[in-house]
């Protein structure tokens, strides 16, 4: 009986001891705060994949750019420093310009020209990415972006000369053809910027406004729905063929979900973070005929520009989305 219960102790041991080595944790550097809808949504893809592969896969998730700040993601994933990240898509738009196609003012504007975007970029970012040792897990919509100042814009001569937050090369490009004097700033620091000066004025969602808490530095939120960008979780590839089937299939089915789930995310947080701008004494202003008139001709100029950059893989998305 004595050896009969050494063994069985021996047996459960080896038993954990096999479990321990199965299991494996991925560190996952994400750009924006806990608060932020897409950060939500990341933890709950991290809780669907733990559960899923019973612990096998952990997921760990260093939101605020706390591992890696913003610029350096994509390339921790693709050096495989980290398995596994989520960043702009836009940001790689200076490594193609099909990458920014959905910063482009004023080409997609609602949620349903957003998902028509995406079906029609889908398949070539997948190829960019490939060639960089990548894959694509999901992406998830930010609301329409707004335009956040401190005097009310009617025109977009109303723009010229003022410090204007980018954070990309398209949104510098717009910035340049508006007349006003692009500053790269990251999320993290847009109110140390605003306070001492360095921005005058950003476009972005009404999600970064609140959580930046814009209203203690500006004081107009105009609502030109100027485009709908998105973010993209990726995972290096070979860190994603060194799982095995099952925890692969896992992975995949939690990105899915993660993806359908964040989009109707993004939807209910427009209005949402709209009302609490207005709850904390933002003017929330409609933008004027002749301002929007403006800012169309600026995408416009801003499309052509692009499509000349972009040759062949921007032809066939634009092809793909205008069908």
């Amino acid at each position: 009986m004595h050896i009969s219960r050494t063994l069985i102790a021996a047996a459960v041991a080896l038993t954990g001891l096999a479990l321990q080595v199965r299991a494996e944790t991925w560190d996952m550097p994400t750009p924006y705060p806990d608060a932020t809808f897409h950060t939500v949504n990341i933890n709950q893809f991290a809780a669907d994949v733990a559960a899923a592969t019973g612990g096998a896969l952990q997921i760990k998730v260093h939101s605020a750019g706390s591992l890696f700040k913003h610029p350096e993601i994509s390339k921790a994933v693709r050096s495989g420093q980290v398995p596994i990240g989520e960043f702009f898509l836009s940001l790689l738009a200076n490594d193609n310009p099909a990458f920014g196609v959905d910063s482009l003012p004023f080409l997609a504007t609602s949620y349903d020209e957003a998902a028509r975007l995406w079906a029609a970029q889908k398949g070539v970012i997948e190829k960019l990415l490939d060639e960089q040792g990548m894959m694509v897990l999901y992406a998830v919509p930010w609301p329409p972006q707004g335009l956040y100042t401190n005097k009310e814009i009617n025109s977009v001569a109303d723009l010229a000369g003022l410090k204007f937050r980018t954070y990309n090369a398209t949104l510098e490009e717009f910035a340049n053809l508006a007349g006003a004097a692009p500053t790269q700033v990251e999320v993290p620091d847009i109110p140390q910027a605003f306070s001492t000066g360095r921005v005058e004025a950003m476009i972005t969602s009404p999600s970064t406004g609140v959580n930046s808490k814009a209203w203690d530095f500006v004081s107009h939120y105009t609502d030109i729905q100027a485009w709908i960008p998105k973010n993209v979780v990726v995972v290096n590839k070979r860190a994603f063929q060194r799982l095995d089937a099952a925890t692969q299939a896992a992975v995949l089915e939690a990105a899915a979900a993660a993806e359908t789930r964040g989009w109707e995310m993004s939807k209910a947080e427009t209005a949402k973070q709209t009302e609490v701008l207005k709850e904390n004494g933002m003017i929330v202003v409609q933008p004027s005929e002749e301002l929007m008139k403006g800012l169309r001709e600026i995408g416009a100029r801003m499309l052509e520009n692009w499509k000349a950059a972009a040759g062949e893989a921007g032809a066939a998305i634009l092809a793909a989305y205008q069908q």
